[in-house]
C-alpha cells in the first residue's frame, strides 16, 4: 500500500512538473551549501587513494552515496520536505474542490 501511494505521488508530482521544480531546487540549494564542492572533493580523495586505474564509476557510486547523502543539509531536507507537503495539500484540496 505504501508503494502504491509513493507511485501515485511521484505520479502527480511528474504530471504537474513539481518534480522538476523540486530537483531544480535541490540542486540550487546543494551548490549554495557547498555540498557538491565537498562531494567532489572526496571523490578525488578516494580516486587518488585507490588510484585512477584502480577505481570504476560503480565503486566511486557505492562509496560516495553514503557520504554524499549524509552531507545533505538538514534545512535543505526540511525546506524540500516542505515543499512536497504544500503540493500534497494543495493537490487534496484541488481534489475536494472538484467533488
Amino acid at each position: 500500500k505504501d508503494a502504491q501511494m509513493r507511485a501515485t505521488i511521484n505520479q502527480k508530482l511528474v504530471e504537474t512538473g513539481e518534480r522538476d521544480r523540486l530537483k531544480e531546487l535541490l540542486r540550487t540549494r546543494l551548490i549554495e551549501s557547498g555540498w557538491r564542492d565537498q562531494l567532489k572533493s572526496f571523490c578525488k580523495d578516494v580516486v587518488q587513494q585507490k588510484g585512477l586505474a584502480h577505481v570504476t564509476v560503480d565503486d566511486l557510486v557505492a562509496e560516495i552515496t553514503p557520504r554524499g547523502r549524509a552531507l545533505v543539509p538538514d534545512k535543505v531536507k526540511e525546506e524540500l520536505l516542505q515543499r512536497i507537503k504544500m503540493f500534497l495539500s494543495q493537490q487534496a484540496n484541488a481534489t475536494s474542490d472538484i467533488k
